[in-house]
């Protein structure tokens, strides 16, 4: 099941721009959620069998001696099968579920930015091209984020996949020469489906975190800079200073974003070592600060394709009433602050 790809924009109008992007998000949106509905019937049909099948498994085993061998494999091959397809429906309706969330994020930002071009009126013709501007910019990372995602579940879950059915074959082709070969083949199949089962919940954690939502930004933003310095090998320190509490669900989507792109950053194009976070959650503003002691980069040169997720935290910083500050030269690492003054 493929998710629906958003058309590029072309046209030049910011107005025209945004309102195109709108409707074709909303059209995105729609199917997704359609998806999501029929992923969700399928889960639950799934479920019902895996259930069923498992109890005879069990039942089965219990009488390993006594049941023809003909009619153990058909209930095992069943078994396999059912749990096969149902984990991967639970990982395509959690995936579904992050991109659903993240398109009405989506919505809710180009809604906020066309009531912001509407209310500049015909006189703010800096300010309108301020706008297609950054909805240009929110396209081209948002497109850029998708392809290495594509590139991730490609490299990854779907080859591990492929492999699973592989091995699977291998250890029924095996039952009926050697069933003590065949168990081994299915206990490496476990092993490799149990680490498989793994990245995939951190892959969905990167694109959705539930956490986020149940739990807050601190603990979000601790958890998954010690899933990123697991996986990626460097030492990341996180600091959590004010008082922990839920703030609005933007603010703290907002930072968490901004914090996943940030130590993306400074590893893959700063090519830091060590990375220290400060979270401080103050009275009237939340403030994220980083520091690392990577190569360093001229801030002049945000601009460029390279910098644009830096570009684009700064754009949705300042729409939020917040500040973003840059401290870097070549050699000399770099400090990146940004803070959000909070609502009620």
């Amino acid at each position: 099941m493929t998710v629906p790809e958003l058309t590029p924009i072309t046209v030049e109008d910011p107005e025209v721009l945004i309102q195109f992007e709108m409707d074709d998000t909303n059209r995105a949106l729609k199917e997704i959620t359609l998806m999501l509905e029929q992923s969700r019937v399928e889960v639950g049909k799934l479920t019902q069998r895996n259930a069923t099948v498992t109890a005879n498994l069990q039942q089965i085993q219990g009488q390993i001696g006594k049941i023809p061998g003909e009619e153990v494999r058909t209930v095992y091959d069943t078994a396999m099968e059912t749990q096969q397809r149902l984990f991967v429906m639970r990982g395509q309706l959690e995936k579904l579920q992050g991109d659903q969330a993240h398109l009405e994020r989506y919505v809710g930002m180009l809604d906020r930015l066309k009531n912001a071009v509407n209310a500049g009126g015909d006189s703010a013709g800096k300010s309108d091209r301020s706008a297609s501007s950054s909805v240009e910019m929110l396209v081209n990372v948002q497109e850029a984020e998708r392809q290495r995602l594509s590139r991730q579940m490609h490299d990854g879950p779907a080859q591990a996949l492929s492999n699973f059915i592989l091995q699977t074959e291998i250890a029924m082709r095996l039952f009926d020469i050697d069933a003590v070969q065949a168990r081994a083949e299915l206990g490496s199949l476990k092993v490799a489906a149990m680490s498989t089962f793994q990245k995939v919940r951190n892959f969905i954690f990167e694109l959705r975190p539930m956490m986020l939502d149940d739990l807050g930004l601190a603990p979000t933003l601790t958890r998954y800079a010690d899933m990123f310095k697991e996986q990626a090998g460097v030492e990341v320190n996180v600091t959590v200073t004010g008082s922990e509490r839920r703030m609005e669900s933007y603010v703290e989507v907002m930072v968490f974003r901004a914090m996943q792109e940030l130590l993306s950053n400074a590893v893959d194009q700063n090519q830091a070592t060590l990375v220290k976070i400060q979270l401080d959650l103050g009275d009237t503003n939340v403030k994220l600060s980083m520091n690392d002691n990577g190569k360093g980069f001229d801030t002049d040169a945000l601009g460029k394709e390279e910098n644009l997720g830096l570009k684009l935290i700064k754009e949705r910083t300042e729409m939020l009433g917040g500040t973003f500050e840059i401290n870097s030269s070549p050699g000399k690492g770099a400090r990146v602050t940004l803070s959000i003054p909070l609502h009620g």
